[in-house]
């Protein structure tokens, strides 16, 4: 996939100390890929794979449904052209999609691109305020959305109309007999159906129109004949430095060189046998990128899990698939590894695992290797690098690392006077390579803060060593990682101030052995009879779970600068 250059053994430079560590046969640079564009990929897939199982999602029963890369192409043609022909939507017009992993979410997404338009990634579990948030920003003109969430869906799309809305099921593309029975027990055994009270189009419908316009003659082909690799492909929402969610404008050639870059990189990790167990959300960039597109670009088979919670969704997969790489964040592993029934008997086809979206802990990595005989390598990225920066190399990969940046990424580190750090000193890691985004989604002046003289600011505290790898130290701004989820203080303190009895309130991140970090909030109280259940139980109903502070703790004051500014970095330091 990549064009590679001399031996990187006789080609490192200065500065550059991770290209002699490099695998055998990975490249210093990798300057081409062999797609322009993200639409280009399901096609040549489907010529190369055909039959071959490309997407499995098995539920929590044990109940699957499978698709072929020929059958993604083809579907996804289907849905490109409903785009196209019967909505009407134009190239660079944005589609939201907002559902969980599911055999639909391919053939949305390669629909998406086929048709020249831009996909907006929404996390389904967001509450009604959140989406409205994103949809004014994004101003999607469609959006396929699952019918589960249909209450909340309905709520933001009366503040903020989207004219096309398809709706999706857990078991779209699932055996008829398999749908019917998955269908009645969520609808009439555990009513997780609502009414959808606004017009849609259920995806079964939209895409029997699609190739109705096939058969008819539409090209899909000719709808990204003037786009070139340049092209917004995805927008990518995210957090910043205000803390407001913004969009991470994400390119065709942006996606598909970081795919490049990792595949050249580790390529012989990624084989076109593997069954890859997908726990991670695809609209999640970590997954998005290395399963929906590497992984398919690999031609293995991506085994898709709609809720891994509880973990005992997941037995019936083992028992059923032969997973041989699990792509997963650090809690995933540390929770299997709390199960019985996975330690008694661990995965025999599993090879090898891939840890990101927040710090591996080294005793997680050391026990995986214990029960499972395979080891886990740690990455990083962001979402702004679309998103993997660095990956421990195969053979030698150092324990508590991030590991060193792939092909083509420059790194290092810059103290605050904007000079680069000494070998073992901290300073903010910047980054620059072809997988960097072109800014945020109109917000330019955020886009001036992150991209400064060709790096990207990553805004997270790390130090590299003699070799070339990196660690992260701490990070800059107050983010909290949950699970591999941001979460910013100011959206959580601005729900806790319109709670009544509250005075003063303060968000920060505390360590927690599950899930890397958790949500403390303290508390000044004007009502003396406010409790932390009160607390909690008003956060439910105003933000995603992973939001909702773990920790409460009420105070007779809060730490403060002598401006007035909360000083939450003495609060997550304080003893007390």
């Amino acid at each position: 996939m990549a064009k590679e250059v001399p031996c990187v053994k006789t080609t490192f430079a200065a500065g550059q100390p991770w290209l002699a560590v490099y695998p055998p046969g990975a490249p210093a640079r990798v300057d081409s890929a062999d797609y322009a564009l993200l639409g280009d990929v399901a096609r040549d897939m489907a010529q190369r794979k055909g039959s071959a199982p490309a997407f499995s999602t098995v539920m929590p029963n044990g109940m699957c449904g499978t698709l072929s890369f020929a059958q993604v192409d083809r579907l996804s043609d289907a849905f490109a052209a409903y785009l196209r022909e019967v909505l009407r939507l134009e190239p660079g017009q944005r589609v939201a999609v907002q559902i969980a992993n599911g055999l639909a979410y391919p053939v949305a997404a390669f629909g998406i691109f086929k048709a020249g338009c831009v996909l907006v990634n929404i996390n389904p579990l967001s509450k009604a305020h959140e989406m409205t948030h994103v949809f004014a920003d994004a101003e999607p003109s469609a959006i396929i959305a699952l019918n589960m969430i249909g209450d909340r869906l309905g709520e933001a799309l009366k503040e903020t109309p989207i004219p096309h809305v398809i709706a999706s099921e857990a078991a779209s593309f699932f055996p008829p007999s398999s749908r019917r029975l998955i269908r009645f027990v969520q609808k009439y055994v555990r009513q997780e159906l609502p009414p959808l009270n606004f017009r849609h189009t259920p995806i079964a419908k939209a895409l029997a129109l699609g190739a109705r316009q096939v058969e008819r003659g539409a090209n899909v082909l000719a709808y990204t004949q003037g786009l070139d690799s340049s092209a917004l492909g995805c927008l990518q929402y995210t957090g910043g430095t205000t803390g407001l969610s913004k969009g991470a404008m994400l390119t065709h050639r942006n996606l598909i060189m970081n795919v490049t870059q990792f595949t050249s990189f580790r390529g012989d990790d990624m084989r076109e046998t593997d069954h890859v167990l997908a726990v991670l959300p695809l609209y999640h960039i970590f997954a998005f990128t290395v399963n929906l597109l590497g992984f398919f670009m690999r031609g293995a088979h991506s085994v898709l899990i709609p809720n891994p919670r509880p973990l005992s969704n997941l037995r019936k997969v083992f028992a059923k698939q032969p997973i041989s790489f699990v792509l997963g964040v650090n809690t995933l592993f540390n929770g299997l590894l709390n199960e019985p029934w996975f330690c008694a008997d661990p995965p025999k086809s599993l090879r090898m695992s891939l840890a990101g979206g927040m710090a591996l802990q080294a005793a997680v990595a050391t026990r995986w290797q214990e029960v499972t005989g395979t080891p886990i390598t740690e990455g990083y990225g962001l979402t702004e690098a679309s998103p993997v920066l660095t990956v421990n190399p195969l053979g030698r990969e150092k324990l508590g690392t991030i590991g060193v940046p792939l092909p083509s990424t420059e790194m290092k580190c810059v103290k605050e006077d904007g000079t680069e750090a000494a070998i073992g000193e901290p300073g903010e890691i910047v980054a620059r390579g072809p997988q960097i985004m072109p800014g945020y989604w109109r917000q330019p002046a955020e886009t001036a803060i992150a991209l400064r003289g060709g790096w990207l600011y990553t805004g997270d505290i790390g130090t590299m060593d003699t070799e070339g790898y990196f660690r992260i130290v701490d990070r800059r701004k107050d983010m909290i990682l949950v699970s591999g989820f941001n979460v910013y203080p100011n959206e959580v303190e601005e729900v806790l101030a319109r709670l009544p009895g509250v005075k003063e309130c303060a968000v920060v991140g505390v360590p927690d052995p599950l899930r890397g970090e958790a949500v403390k909030a303290f508390i000044v109280r004007s009502d003396p009879a406010l409790d932390a259940a009160t607390v909690r139980e008003f956060c439910r109903t105003e933000l995603t779970d992973y939001k909702v502070p773990k920790f409460v703790e009420f105070r007779e004051d809060l730490p403060k600068s002598n401006v007035g500014k909360i000083l939450r970095k003495e609060l997550r330091t304080d003893p007390h």
